[in-house]
């Protein structure tokens, strides 16, 4: 079974940066569309970022500018750089396939953002 492991998360100021990695096993990373999401408390989990098999990325507005969505194939590993953290990005971050090829969902990384 497909393992997703979402990691970087963290405590960090306003205005901070911070770099999630999510390790996924097998090889879905490269032949995928993969995605971030995040889900803040009392909230419905959002797609935040997404990066297709040719590398084309999209963004949710509320990030646009701020986070970039990567992806080292060798690796089997999709990264998202968050720049300019604000408090309202305060959430637990999880990566995944897009539909309808969505695997089960790993834990998350929490990521505070709070002066």
């Amino acid at each position: 079974q497909v393992q997703l492991v979402e990691s970087g998360g963290g405590l960090v100021q306003p205005g901070g940066s911070l770099r999630l990695s999510c390790a996924a096993s097998g090889n879905i990373v490269s032949i995928n569309t993969m995605g971030w999401y995040r889900q803040a408390p009392g909230k419905e989990r959002e797609l935040v970022a997404r990066i297709t098999r040719g590398g084309a990325t999209t963004y949710a507005d509320s990030v646009k500018g701020r986070f970039t969505i990567s992806r080292d194939n060798n690796k089997s590993t999709v990264y998202l750089q968050m720049n300019s953290l604000k408090p309202e990005d305060t959430a637990v971050y999880y990566c995944n396939v897009l539909p309808p090829f969505a695997r089960p969902w790993g834990q998350g990384t929490q990521v505070t953002v709070s002066s």
